[in-house]
């Protein structure tokens, strides 16, 4: 595992979920804490009863699978948070206009943060308070 990278001890069938990059002892890792706080999420939801395991994987499946998709994986964890926000508007979690005005919102806090500072949503300047 490297320094950048981030383990989990889950033991949720989601950390068996296709594609999840591992560690040699079966643990999953994450590239970076954004990717490690969308598995939470995912399993937190289904742990609550939001989703079933087959649900997850048929999205996760789809998302993957879609044209245009990397080959080599990298847009891994891009399949995964738009597989779960498929899963949120399905189940009428989120609807999806709420969910692309967050995405918007983290997307103008990002742009809006200085390098090397942690992203945060209160960073965005279009939020109302």
């Amino acid at each position: 595992m490297s320094a950048s990278e981030t383990r989990c001890d889950s033991k949720t069938d989601l950390a068996h979920s296709p594609g999840l990059p591992v560690s040699p002892q079966g643990d999953p890792v994450f590239p970076e804490p954004w990717t490690a706080e969308a598995f939470a999420m995912t399993v937190h939801l289904h742990e609550r009863g939001v989703f079933t395991w087959p649900e997850w994987a048929a999205a996760l499946s789809g998302q993957v699978h879609q044209p245009g998709r990397a080959e080599d994986g990298s847009d891994y964890f891009d399949c995964w948070v738009a597989a779960l926000c498929d899963l949120l508007a399905e189940k009428q979690v989120a609807d999806e206009a709420t969910i692309l005005g967050l995405q918007q919102s983290w997307q103008r806090a990002a742009e809006a943060t200085p390098h090397g500072m942690p992203i945060e949503l209160r960073n965005d300047p279009h939020r109302q308070s």
